[in-house]
């Protein structure tokens, strides 16, 4: 038997991600709930935080394209998570004209605490992997996260 008889198919692959997927959903949504946030905020503050990691000025504009959102639905959306003590509006350093939504300590750190556990194991499991699997592995993932942003792109223009 040779390597590629035993390697799961197309399929399976498809099925392993949805199944990784949806415990990746479960677990966010764990969080959500003990935080009282709705998956549409809890998708916010992942996006605040990828901006403020990339050094990106995030503007509520900004956010509201990142989820699809009207301006009306962003603007509810952050006074919500403002309300809560997650997130801040602040007038930006470069222009004060323009406002920008920032992550507080408060919920990077309950943020930090929860999905640490996450980060061990699935840090862990990577790890297990050698240099070459793992750039195999990059290398499927972006290609894949490619072929569902072609597929959602066809949805929405058919």
């Amino acid at each position: 038997m040779t390597a590629n008889e035993d390697a799961p198919g197309a399929f399976e692959l498809m099925v392993m991600m949805r199944a990784l997927n949806v415990e990746s959903d479960r677990f966010a949504e764990r969080f959500a709930a003990l935080h009282r946030l709705h998956r549409t905020d809890l998708n916010a503050l992942v996006v605040i935080l990828d901006a403020a990691r990339a050094g990106t000025p995030l503007t509520p504009g900004g956010l509201g394209t990142a989820l699809n959102l009207s301006p009306p639905a962003t603007t509810a959306l952050i006074d919500r998570l403002e309300h809560a003590g997650h997130v801040e509006r602040r007038r930006s350093a470069t222009d004060r004209r323009k406002v920008e939504v920032t992550l507080n300590e408060q919920a990077a750190v309950l943020a930090r605490r929860f999905f640490a556990p996450l980060g061990r194991h699935l840090t862990e499991a990577i790890e297990a992997f050698t240099a070459e699997e793992r750039r195999l592995i990059g290398r499927f993932l972006e290609s894949g996260i490619k072929a569902t942003a072609a597929a959602r792109a066809e949805a929405v223009a058919g």
